[in-house]
Order: structure tokens, then C-alpha cells, then sequence
């Protein structure tokens, strides 16, 4: 499903695909400034949280009211967070935001995890949010 952002009101569409996906595991593809934490913001925000959301990119993981689990591997990588132990909080439940994940696709296919992608791209002066598998 191809959803094109104009606004932040736009972003409860992506929100619906992701909880009609049926996936609790979803990885951010994009570049920087493409809308990965902006995304996470709106999607807590929609699950009636009060948690502020800010990009995890130093400290690899926040967790917002034990229900949203926001990951950055940016810095650290996918082999880093595998070192880390970190695999094994994606079997929590709750939603799980990977930005930069897309080094782990072929990883959580092998222990059977069951995930979405979004890619985002940047169109003029929209956004563009791609639900995939």
C-alpha cells in the first residue's frame, strides 16, 4: 500500500496499515529527515500515550508506557544490536519501530519473526510511505 503524506493528520492512514498488517515488528527504511521518528511519534500519540518521543539513535532503544519499543541502529548497526541481546526484546509484546533495521530483515526471517517494512521516501514536499510485505 502506497500512502502519501501531506500532512501529520495523513499519518493516522500509515498507523492503519500497520495495525491491520497484524505485524508488531516494524522496520523504518528511509533516510535522515525522511519521517522514520516522526512516524513513531504519531502512532504513539494515536495509541493515546502520553510518552515524549524522541529518536533513540545514542541509546539504541526507548520504550514508551511498556507497550512501544522505538530502536535506532543508525549508530550501532544490526550486528551491534545483535551483540547487545536486543533480538530477544522483539518477543516482548508491544509494538517494535526499527529504524535502520533493514540489516536484520534476513535475521528475524531465520527465527520466524514476522515483520513490516515501511519505506519512506522524500517527493517534493511530501512523504511517501510504502507498507511491503
Amino acid at each position: 500500500m502506497r500512502i502519501e503524506v501531506n500532512s501529520l493528520e495523513d499519518l493516522n492512514k500509515v498507523t492503519e496499515c500497520i495495525k491491520k498488517s497484524g505485524k508488531n515488528i516494524v522496520i523504518l527504511s528511509g533516510t535522515l529527515g525522511s519521517g522514520k521518528t516522526t512516524l513513531v511519534k504519531e502512532f504513539v500519540k494515536n495509541e493515546g500515550l502520553n510518552d515524549t518521543v524522541t529518536s533513540p539513535t545514542f541509546a539504541i532503544q526507548n520504550i514508551y508506557a511498556d507497550t512501544v519499543y522505538h530502536y535506532d541502529l543508525y549508530n550501532k548497526g544490526s550486528g551491534e544490536f545483535l551483540a547487545l541481546g536486543m533480538l530477544e526484546e522483539l518477543e516482548k509484546d508491544g509494538w517494535h519501530f526499527l529504524e535502520w533495521g533493514e540489516g536484520l530483515e534476513e535475521v528475524l526471517k531465520t527465527y520466524g519473526l514476522d515483520y513490516l517494512k515501511i519505506k519512506i521516501t522524500i517527493d517534493g514536499n511530501k512523504r511517501v510511505y510504502e507498507c511491503l510485505n
